[in-house]
């Protein structure tokens, strides 16, 4: 009993001291970087705002969510509070400038968050399909894949195509360098990551999990998360060479060694130093790599942030 008390205050400690080395760096460097005081005029457009002729693909810092279909997750108040990462629907994500969706699915094609299940894909797919009706630029990258411990949903790859085959931009390492409007009117990367099932081939309509890459480590301590984000992200090749997406996951995770399990108080820990990441790759020289930026919780700011830099690198200041 002792030992465990002592393990739980060594943990609060590190935990504080974490926080505090992010709070101080915070202050000593801030949160001002190339493209920091862009606002776009409208999020739910901002890719049109920005000039889809002058747009490459490569370019965008795409705004993402982390296991963005769980606002309804579980069972309110009781176990919602330890899945959920998101509280916006998929189409209120889009509407606020989300473009890279995390989607995880069971065998019943429901959308889940290890062993907690919410409604069916279907919501995601319609929620989608509704958000690219009401715009005509907005390129969306959708990851789709078989949670761990589950089965791949039977026939999926034949459901997708036939629910978004319309907009779906296939395969193709060429994309990378082409701008949106070369793009046009496809509309959506969509990466399957099944379990089992083959993997999709080039030219197929759906991307492999070679096309979308990320070194996520399990962890609480947000000053850990940060500067593993930074490592691994300078490890990269620039975008400019770069012939698959990068995602860096500005999250922490609850861990079972500490008292403080919900989502939320946890991922709050790392959630508001967005900005200041972005300033650390350009103090580190990594900010020519970074393309996929995903949070918990996904606000304006956190958008913002991300097509400010992705408005910087279009007008070509950086």
């Amino acid at each position: 009993m002792g030992s465990q008390v002592s393990k739980q205050m060594e943990k609060r400690k590190a935990i504080s001291t974490e926080k505090k080395t992010l709070c101080n760096l915070h202050e000593s460097c801030g949160e001002t970087f190339l493209g920091s005081d862009y606002r776009p005029a409208d999020r739910k457009n901002w890719m049109a705002g920005l000039s889809p002729e002058k747009v490459h693909i490569n370019k965008i810092v795409w705004p993402g969510t982390h296991d963005s279909a769980t606002n309804k997750i579980g069972v309110l108040c009781i176990s919602r509070p330890f899945a959920q990462c998101q509280s916006l629907s998929i189409y209120q994500q889009l509407v606020k400038g989300t473009r890279v969706l995390d989607i995880r699915v069971n065998e019943d094609r429901r959308v889940c968050h290890g062993i907690l299940s919410t409604y069916s894909v279907d919501v995601v797919i319609n929620d989608i399909k509704k958000f690219l009706s009401e715009t005509q630029s907005e390129i969306i990258i959708l990851e789709i894949r078989t949670e761990f411990g589950h089965q791949d949903p039977p026939d999926f790859e034949k459901y997708l195509e036939e629910k978004l085959g319309e907009f779906l931009i296939h395969q193709d390492d060429h994309v990378f360098g082409k701008t949106i409007a070369e793009l046009l009117p496809k509309r959506i990367i969509c990466v399957w990551k099944p379990s089992k099932s083959p993997k999709p081939k080039a030219g197929s309509p759906f991307w492999s999990a070679n096309y979308l890459k990320d070194n996520w480590i399990d962890t609480d301590l947000p000053s850990t998360k940060f500067d593993s984000n930074l490592k691994h992200l300078g490890e990269q090749p620039p975008v400019s060479s770069r012939k698959f997406f990068y995602r860096v996951e500005n999250t922490v995770t609850p861990q079972v060694d500490n008292p403080v399990l919900c989502v939320k108080p946890v991922t709050g820990r790392i959630h508001g130093y967005a900005r200041l990441f972005i300033t650390q790759c350009f103090a580190k020289g990594c900010a020519d790599r970074l393309q996929i930026f995903s949070t918990d919780f996904i606000d304006e700011d956190f958008v913002d942030a991300c097509v400010g830099l992705t408005h910087a690198r279009v007008e070509g200041n950086c």
